[in-house]
């Protein structure tokens, strides 16, 4: 099944509660601070089904339709479908919704390549994840991930005279239907537009914390479930005109809460088992496959970055600077980087033992880490080449409708090829991406979406084929001897 836009917002209207500040949103679909965002995905959903893009972003099997990142790759071809479909939804969304619907997919179809791993954590959650699977792929489901604890919080010292129960999501009670499961999860990026929430651990749990190693699927508008909102910036958007991304694409982050919330089996993929509730990621294509989901998506965001940097420059009549010129051909090449990297993903795809054909995972985690190692650099460098130019408009757009003070505008702050207006329109997205509230977040999202930079680190060192570097040092070692020495010794 394929919803379209209107079908997917009647499916997040009721049901859910959601907090934004001591507020109860009782519509998402309406209420100032989602409404947008809100129909931006709406948008997705209608596009990725409309004639010119079905062939390339829906898939068949078994008589069944479904959206093309559900599609579980068996060859090169499989993957440039999947990479396409990506690339399509992050252009709609410039990259800026980094928990598109496209996204737990991913996981969830990594994750369903290996069910006897799923066996092995306990008999019958093989079947579990893949009726999920199913399930998600014929409802076309948009789920978000809740797999991170409250920050700060750590297992208390057991000299410690103050005991508290945790506030980590944890299973409490347990019976022949399923589990009870009470707790915080964090960081539910786009929960408050989604139908369902993975829950479960990308960081480890450590030994004695079995309970916390819960890994299920719930309902959003489940009894005992609440979304608790951050700063919305789209509530505090002035006007498209002056907040042209923070009024459309904030797609809100949240910390999750569960009161007691009943579980059935069929929704619990790993339980009592702390090694398990991490490795499932890592042991299955899911991670890299989600990651290069992330990774086109980033790319997409860069393009419309480094198009603003070129704009600006026209803007500012620096575009011959040899300078300028130097810089613009460092963020083009930085650029073209990235998408070598993400091109490498998919023609030096690994093959999966079960059949199917995956992206290469060093190449994943390589773009991972020059994502999260370059944004920063890449935002400061086009803040350099805007100046002070965007301290230099009027407060906002609301002196273009006075039509004295417009003329006035018009007349300083025009230059000779350019309106004023348009030199604010252009400045306006520049900040609204780089220097506003909303482009705050995106720096802070970009640097740690997938783990702070150590992380990055170990997924790159963990991959790496150690073995075959240093046998080739120890066969060059082995081809030349110390003066003196004989040979063997």
């Amino acid at each position: 099944m394929l919803l379209t836009g209107k079908e997917y917002l009647e499916s997040i209207r009721d049901g859910r509660r959601v907090y934004v500040g001591r507020e109860r949103v009782e519509d998402v679909t309406m209420h100032p601070a989602f409404r947008n965002a809100a129909q931006s995905f709406a948008m997705i959903y209608d596009r990725k089904r409309a004639p010119e893009n079905r062939d390339v972003m829906t898939a068949e099997q078994d008589g069944e339709t479904f959206s093309s990142y559900f599609l579980l790759p068996r060859s090169r071809e499989d993957l440039h479908k999947r990479f396409e479909t990506h690339r399509r939804i992050a252009s709609w969304t410039h990259g800026l919704l980094g928990r598109s619907p496209d996204n737990f997919p991913s996981y969830v179809s990594g994750l369903v390549m290996d069910p006897a791993m799923f066996d092995g954590i306990r008999q019958g959650f093989g079947d579990n994840i893949q009726k999920y699977y199913r399930h998600m792929r014929g409802n076309d489901i948009f789920a978000s991930h809740t797999v991170t604890n409250p920050q700060g919080w750590r297992p208390p010292n057991p000299k410690d005279t103050e005991k508290r129960t945790p506030p980590t999501l944890r299973v409490v009670d347990e019976d022949d239907a399923g589990v009870t499961i009470n707790g915080l999860k964090m960081l539910g990026t786009a929960t408050a537009f989604c139908h369902e929430t993975w829950c479960g651990n990308l960081q480890p749990v450590a030994p004695g914390a079995e309970k916390e190693s819960i890994t299920c699927a719930v309902p959003l508008n489940a009894p005992g479930v609440s979304i608790w909102s951050r700063r919305p910036y789209e509530k505090y958007a002035v006007s498209e005109f002056d907040n042209p991304l923070a009024s459309r694409f904030d797609e809100n982050d949240a910390a999750v809460l569960f009161e007691n919330v009943r579980v059935p089996w069929e929704r619990v993929f790993c339980h009592d088992n702390v090694e398990m509730t991490r490795a499932i990621y890592m042991r299955t294509p899911g991670h890299a496959m989600a990651n290069h989901q992330a990774n086109v998506r980033f790319l997409e965001k860069l393009k419309l970055i480094v198009g603003i940097a070129g704009l600006v420059a026209d803007m500012n009549g620096a575009r011959s600077v040899p300078a300028v010129q130097f810089t613009l051909g460092r963020l083009a090449a930085m650029e073209a980087t990235l998408e070598g990297l993400i091109m490498g993903q998919i023609n030096a795809g690994e093959a999966h033992p079960n059949g199917y054909h995956t992206v290469n995972r060093r190449y994943v985690y390589a773009a991972l880490h020059w994502c999260t190692n370059h944004h920063a650099e890449i935002c400061d460098t086009v803040r350099e080449l805007m100046g002070a130019g965007v301290f230099q408009m009027p407060a906002d757009a609301s002196v273009l409708q006075d039509e004295k003070l417009r003329a006035l505008f018009e007349t300083y702050w025009s230059v000779p090829g350019q309106q004023a207006q348009d030199r604010m329109k252009l400045l306006n997205l520049a900040w609204d991406l780089l220097g506003s509230d909303f482009a705050g977040r995106h720096m802070q999202y970009e640097k740690f979406y997938a783990g702070p930079g150590f992380v990055m680190n170990s997924y790159s060192y963990l991959t790496g084929p150690w073995a075959e570097w240093e046998a080739q040092v120890d066969e060059l070692l082995a081809s030349y001897h110390a003066p003196g020495a004989r040979p063997g010794t």
